[in-house]
């Protein structure tokens, strides 16, 4: 189950099922199908809801916007995270406003999903994590696609409510292979989750045995569950990995139970260090469990500086393993 093709199989099934679905973006026609294809074979099986826009970002918010008023279910394409940018206003000043703004007599429930990351040499403009500039939007849920999570649930879960989600999908995710919980396992670590949105907790024992947690979403979740996994079988280092789907607004309460299980936690985060998700994990977790803790939280992200060209230069500015098997001997 490669991840690209699941999401563009779960596109198709909603809009399948669901006549007020829309898909809007670049490229995203056949024959070309979208800069990572997900959207390949959509437009000819439904030509008239799956169309081509303009090379203008604020245009497709513009306009998923007033379908979604108009009683559609836009799902709006974002080649590249990067430009999220351009939709930050009609974001944050009219989509995620207007149902509180005109007292629940109108919902704007539009989807919008952007390719992030870097790993790939895009170079400085595409190449970046920008979610933290979303995170905390009163009424904007941010939801982070992931090998544990199942783009059915989640996008069942996004078409069932009436309000507005931004779906962050880093681009090294589309060609791995789902490794979703089965019978309690992933590979060879423990999975339990929770939620409709599960959060999904791996470790390779038990959660009393545990000397860390770990809390990471999309990509440097994957990258977290090899060394916890590595680690775990190598050298007997037990931690707790915490992979949540929504990452705004936060259920704390499966962080919170690890935590005080572990008493130490590291935070993983691909988007650039400083004002954070992972400082906002580490000021609830100090919060609530100051006198729990034995060390404390370790925030890790990549350098606070533009993304380089060349593949080595980004290496040495985004998070990778190395930082976070480091963090990790750090925290055990």
């Amino acid at each position: 189950m490669i991840f690209a093709k699941e999401l563009g199989d779960t596109l198709r099934g909603a809009l399948t099922d669901d006549q007020r679905v829309v898909l809007l973006g670049e490229d995203i026609a056949d024959p070309y199908g979208g800069a990572f294809k997900v959207t390949r074979g959509l437009s000819t099986a439904f030509p008239a809801r799956v169309r081509t826009t303009p090379i203008s970002e604020g245009a497709i918010a513009g306009v998923s916007a007033g379908l979604a008023l108009a009683g559609y279910r836009p799902i709006a394409e974002v080649m590249f995270g990067d430009f999220l940018t351009l939709m930050f206003d009609q974001v944050v000043n009219h989509i995620t406003k207007y149902q509180t703004m005109y007292a629940d007599q109108a919902t704007c429930p539009v989807i919008i999903r952007a390719a992030t990351g870097g790993h790939r040499g895009y170079g400085p403009t595409h190449s970046q994590s920008l979610e933290k500039h979303f995170l905390g939007v009163p009424h904007l849920r941010v939801v982070a696609a992931s090998l544990y999570h199942d783009p059915r649930v989640v996008f069942a879960d996004f078409l069932r409510r009436d309000e507005p989600v931004l779906y962050v999908e880093h681009k090294l995710l589309y060609p791995q292979h789902l490794t979703l919980p089965v019978n309690g396992m992933v590979g060879d670590l423990i999975a339990t989750s929770s939620g409709m949105l599960p959060t999904v907790r791996l470790s390779a024992v038990p959660r009393e045995d545990c000397t860390v947690s770990v809390l990471a979403y999309g990509y440097q979740a994957h990258l977290a569950a090899k060394i916890v996994e590595r680690l775990a079988i190598e050298e007997e280092i037990f931690a707790e990995l915490i992979v949540p789907a929504q990452i705004a607004p936060m259920d704390w309460a499966p962080v919170l139970s690890s935590v005080t299980a572990t008493r130490s936690l590291v935070t993983v985060e691909e988007g650039a260090g400083g004002w954070s998700w992972g400082a906002e994990a580490a000021s609830v977790v100090s919060r609530e469990l100051f006198g729990t803790l034995r060390r404390p939280v370790d925030v890790v992200a990549s350098e606070p500086t533009i993304i380089p060209s060349s593949k080595a230069k980004e290496s040495a500015v985004l998070v990778g393993s190395a930082q976070i098997e480091a963090a990790i001997r750090r925290a055990s």
